[in-house]
């Protein structure tokens, strides 16, 4: 099968159904093929089956993987890979793991924390039985989508049951360090983008990678989200701040105040001089149910 990058979009999987959260695919590699740095646009998960392979990412640097091992990359990682002997492998992508006992993974990342070095995980029997049986499915032109989710969630069982909590801790702690670099992102720039496109491009994302990221993180469409918090934040300024109106209209990515104040009366029921002057006379200004 082609070498085309380690982490790349369900979109982007020849024969595959789009807008899935689960993806698997087997993978085989001659000797010497070489793909560059690229960004995750989802969390993955590498499962050697045969041959060496060099890997090169900041949780880690220029390892070699083996048979039997198994390394995570969080969504946002950049990951090269080289082939130092003909390799098989399969990858699994995913948004959100598929649980079984979400109990057991709560106590998991709660306990997850940043590791000395990161060492890959190696299989135990029961796994590499379950990988090492996928690739004559996954090579068909056109596999079962709904069989593959199945074999997502058994694949995610065997991981998150039949390891020690420390060990899994210290596997999945780059999801958890991303969804707080992911949020300390939202924080620090919703306020200053115009629509979702600015928003995802700011970070580096593809407008449906950003979308579906926001979605799994927040539990809300992002549009509506940033009008929300563009709201509460309009709010306090018109309330609690002397900042002038255009002032306003400019800090939350309005094109004009002709816009602010429509956006105003239709959130709030009023202009926001109207506001800010119902405000000042002790009149409690809010949204508009």
């Amino acid at each position: 099968m082609p070498g085309d990058s380690f982490c790349i979009q369900y979109t982007n999987c020849t024969g595959c159904p789009k807008n899935v959260e689960n993806i698997l695919v087997y993978r085989n590699l001659p000797k010497g093929e070489h793909i560059p740095k690229d960004k995750c646009t989802q969390n993955c998960m590498l499962f050697m089956i045969k041959g060496e392979l060099l890997i090169n990412s900041e949780e880690h640097p220029g390892i070699t993987l083996r048979e039997k091992q198994i390394v995570l990359q969080a969504i946002g990682s950049k990951v090269e890979i080289l082939a130092l002997t003909d390799v098989e492998y399969v990858v699994y992508w995913f948004n959100e793991l598929p649980l079984l006992c979400e109990d057991r993974y709560k106590e998991m990342m709660e306990q997850a924390e940043a590791p000395l070095t990161y060492t890959p995980l190696i299989m135990s029997e029961r796994l590499y039985h379950l990988v090492t049986s996928m690739p004559e499915f996954l090579a068909e032109e056109n596999p079962c989508s709904k069989y593959i989710d199945l074999k997502c969630k058994e694949l995610v069982f065997l991981i998150t049951n039949f390891y020690p909590l420390p060990q899994l801790g210290s596997f999945f702690y780059p999801i958890s360090t991303y969804t707080e670099s992911f949020h300390y992102f939202v924080m620090q720039n919703y306020s200053n983008v115009k629509n979702v496109e600015e928003f995802a491009h700011l970070g580096g994302y593809t407008t449906t990678t950003f979308r579906r990221l926001f979605k799994n993180l927040y539990g809300v469409p992002v549009y509506e989200w940033i009008l929300e918090k563009k709201r509460e934040g309009i709010l306090e300024d018109l309330q609690h701040t002397k900042m002038r109106i255009t002032e306003i209209c400019n800090r939350y990515g309005f094109d004009s105040l002709s816009h602010f104040a429509h956006f105003c009366k239709d959130s709030f029921g009023d202009t926001p001089r109207a506001l800010r002057k119902k405000a000042a006379g002790g009149e409690k200004i809010g949204k508009v149910q």
